[in-house]
C-alpha cells in the first residue's frame, strides 16, 4: 500500500500527525545499525541505553520534570490505565474515584470495567460540565472525600480542545492527600507545562499526538508518589515498567519533545490565527453552525464546529473526496447511532450534536489550506442539507 499526502489537507491533528522529518532522521540508526538491547551489559547495548536516556531528559525538559520521574510506555492508554490501576493497589481501603463526563474513552472505559469488574466496590463520580464544556471547582470540591484514591481530570479535551483547571484541582487534591492524574495527551507541546511547580502526581501523553512515532507514551510519576506498576517484568525502566523498551520511537519521542519546545511559540500564534480564521470564516459563511467549547479557554489548535439537521459521517465522506482530513463528533461509525458523550454532556442539541465536525490543526498546515477548506465546505453543507429531510423541515 502507498499514501500520497502532497494533496492531502491534514486536519486531524488530535487524532494523531505527521511524524516530523527531523524525528524519523533520528530514529533511523535505531532501525538498522544500532539494535543493541539497552539492559545488555556489553558497551554495544549500552550505548543505546544512554540514547534512551537522553530522550528521557528531552521529555521531562519540555514538561518541567525531572528525567527519573518519566517512564516510557507503549501509549496514553497505558499510561491512563497504570496511574490509576496503580493509586487503587496503593491505597486498597480506598475506592473512590473523581474524574469527568468527557474523559477520553481511556478513562471513561477503564472507570466503566472497574465499576463492573469489581462487583461495583468502586465508586466513580464523573462531574458534570457546563454547556461550553468547562467544569465548576464546587461540584468538584464537594465530590473529594476521604475515601478518595484519585482524581483523573484531562488537561485539554481532545474533542473540543476545551483547557481544564487542572492547577487548581490538583492543589485541591493534595489538601485532602489525594493522588491526582491528568490525561495531558492533547494538551503536551502545545500549551505551557512545568510539572515543577504544580501538585501532578500522574501525568500522561502520547508520542504520535506531537510529531513522534504511534506506540510510545510517557508516564510522569512524581517523585514520591506511591506506586505499583501496571506491566510486571524485567527492571527496566527502573523496575516502573516491564519490557524491552521500544528504542527508536523513545528516541523519536525525545527528538519530538525537543522539537515542541521550539514550535510551541509557533503554536499559540501563527497555528492559532489559522484556527481562528478557519472557525470564524466557517460561522459566518455557514447558515446554522455553532461553535462547541469555550471560545478562549482552549487548546490553540482545535475547533469543533457543528453544521445543524447534516450528518458528521456524510459530512467527512464530502470532505473525502477534496482530500480534506477531519474527524466527526459522533459515533455512528461505529454502530451508534448517539453522538459523542462530550458534546451529550455539554447538552449539545441533538440536531447539532450529529453534524459536528472536529479541525485540529498542526504546525505543517498553510494559509492555502484553510483558504481551500473554506471555499469547499459551505457547498457541502449546502448539498446535504438539500438531502435532509430535517433542514426542508425547518
Amino acid at each position: 500500500m502507498k499514501c500520497d499526502p502532497k494533496d492531502v489537507i491534514y486536519m486531524d491533528n488530535n487524532a494523531t500527525t505527521r511524524v516530523a522529518p527531523e524525528v524519523v532522521e533520528a530514529m533511523m540508526p535505531f532501525l538498522t545499525e544500532c539494535y543493541g538491547n539497552p539492559s545488555s551489559m556489553h558497551s554495544f547495548g549500552g550505548q543505546v541505553s544512554g540514547s534512551v536516556e537522553k530522550a528521557r531528559i528531552q521529555v521531562a525538559e519540555l514538561i518541567g520534570a525531572n528525567s527519573k520521574e518519566i517512564t516510557f510506555t507503549s501509549c496514553g492508554t497505558e499510561s491512563d490505565s497504570t496511574a490509576i490501576l496503580s493509586a487503587l493497589q496503593a491505597f486498597p481501603e480506598k475506592r473512590h474515584i473523581v474524574t469527568t463526563r468527557v474523559e477520553h474513552p481511556a478513562i471513561k472505559h477503564l472507570c466503566e470495567n472497574l465499576d463492573r469488574l469489581t462487583g461495583h466496590k468502586h465508586r466513580v463520580t464523573r462531574l458534570h460540565v457546563d454547556s461550553d464544556g468547562t467544569l465548576d471547582l464546587t461540584q468538584y470540591e464537594k465530590a473529594l472525600t476521604e475515601d478518595t484514591a484519585i482524581v483523573s481530570v484531562m488537561w485539554a479535551n481532545n474533542e473540543t480542545g476545551v483547557i481544564f483547571p487542572v492547577e487548581k484541582m490538583a492543589a485541591m487534591a493534595k489538601e485532602r492527600g489525594i493522588l491526582f492524574h491528568t490525561d495531558a495527551v492533547q494538551a503536551v507541546g502545545k500549551i505551557p507545562i512545568n510539572l515543577q511547580e504544580l501538585d501532578i502526581d500522574f501525568l500522561s501523553l502520547s508520542g504520535h499526538k506531537l510529531h513522534a512515532p504511534k506506540g510510545v507514551g510517557v508516564l510522569y510519576v512524581k517523585r514520591g508518589t506511591p506506586f505499583v506498576p501496571f506491566l510486571a517484568g524485567g527492571h527496566q525502566e527502573d523496575g516502573r515498567r516491564g519490557g524491552t523498551e521500544n528504542v527508536a520511537s523513545i528516541v523519536g519521542l525525545g527528538r519530538a519533545c525537543e522539537l515542541a519546545g521550539e514550535t510551541m511559540e509557533e503554536e499559540n500564534t501563527r497555528v492559532r490565527a489559522l484556527r481562528d480564521r478557519l472557525e470564524e470564516g466557517l460561522l459566518t459563511s455557514v447558515p446554522k453552525s455553532m461553535l462547541n467549547g469555550h471560545k478562549t479557554d482552549r487548546l490553540p489548535n482545535t475547533t469543533n464546529i457543528s453544521f445543524e439537521f447534516v450528518e458528521g459521517e456524510a459530512i467527512l465522506l464530502h470532505m473525502n473526496i477534496h482530500n480534506i482530513c477531519a474527524s466527526s463528533g459522533s459515533a455512528c461509525t461505529s454502530g451508534s447511532l448517539e453522538p459523542s458523550h462530550v458534546l451529550r454532556a455539554m447538552g449539545v442539541p441533538f440536531t447539532a450534536a450529529h453534524g459536528s465536525i472536529r479541525y485540529s490543526l498542526s504546525v505543517y498546515n498553510t494559509d492555502a489550506e484553510v483558504d481551500f477548506v473554506l471555499e469547499k465546505m459551505p457547498p457541502i453543507i449546502a448539498e446535504l442539507r438539500e438531502l435532509s429531510p430535517f433542514w426542508k423541515a425547518e
